[in-house]
């Protein structure tokens, strides 16, 4: 990988992780918004999901204390099956199609967040199985759209705990969510080897982002960072989009 993207990449990758460590989601899918300029689909999304498990990782591990378990342990059954019906289904996808569908489906998460439930109330839900059955939808979608931070976040929100217990639970749940995804991708063939060395600088980038993040945690407002990283988002979202109606006219 050439050093300008990697160097790129890196800034990303700290800059995100402090914004996750923060607010506690949209850091994850902002960097796979600027992996998307530089990489494949097929590729970003298995890379990405290599970085998200060590920035929420050890994010989760900061907030260790603060973790609800029994959450962890009820989401974590159909992250598999999901996984599995969600890798049959990207790998059937054309690489345009997948940046145009993770584009749009960051516009609609930065925008209008409500769409994405469908109209399910997580409030409404019962407690006792909203994860397990969020588990498996979120399995689905982390091996296509990659990012579902801001699809997840309204059940975790709903349910009125702490600032570090939101962080950290929502955090450990995601970093299990991405170990599954790596390892269905390692299985269907996917060369992590071949990256080491991006991983490795990225995966430096983000445990150091996640540590700013923490000290900041307690003392920087969320209206910091909330209209900037929309401001980023959204024009990173149509630059993607740009680019794949630009290269379908014939322009690119």
């Amino acid at each position: 990988m050439e050093a300008v993207p990697l160097a790129i990449l890196g800034l990303a990758a700290f800059l995100t992780s402090i914004l996750s460590a923060v607010i506690g989601l949209a850091g994850g899918m902002t960097l796979l918004a600027v992996m998307l300029l530089f990489l494949d689909p097929l590729v970003a999304i298995p890379l990405h999901g290599a970085v998200q498990l060590v920035s929420n990782g050890s994010r989760a591990w900061f907030q260790r204390a603060h973790v609800e378990r029994e959450i962890l342990w009820r989401y974590f059954p159909l992250l598999v099956p999901g996984g599995l019906a969600g890798l049959l289904v990207v790998q059937q996808l054309a690489p345009e199609l997948l940046r145009v569908l993770i584009g749009a489906f960051v516009l609609v998460a930065t925008w209008a967040p409500q769409w994405l439930l469908l109209g399910v109330h997580p409030e409404q839900s019962d407690p006792h199985r909203r994860f397990v059955w969020l588990g498996g939808a979120i399995g689905f979608l982390n091996m296509s759209i990659g990012a579902t931070g801001p699809l997840s976040a309204p059940f975790f929100l709903s349910l009125g705990l702490s600032r570090q217990a939101l962080v950290g639970t929502q955090a450990a749940c995601q970093a299990v969510g991405h170990l599954v995804k790596i390892a269905l991708f390692a299985a269907a063939g996917f060369a992590f080897a071949s990256w080491l060395e991006p991983l490795a600088l990225l995966a430096a980038a983000v445990v150091a982002g996640t540590w700013v993040g923490t000290q900041l945690l307690d003392r920087v407002s969320e209206r910091v960072f909330v209209p900037l990283f929309k401001t980023v988002l959204t024009l990173i979202a149509l630059r993607l989009l740009a680019l794949e109606v630009a290269t379908a006219l014939g322009l690119h």
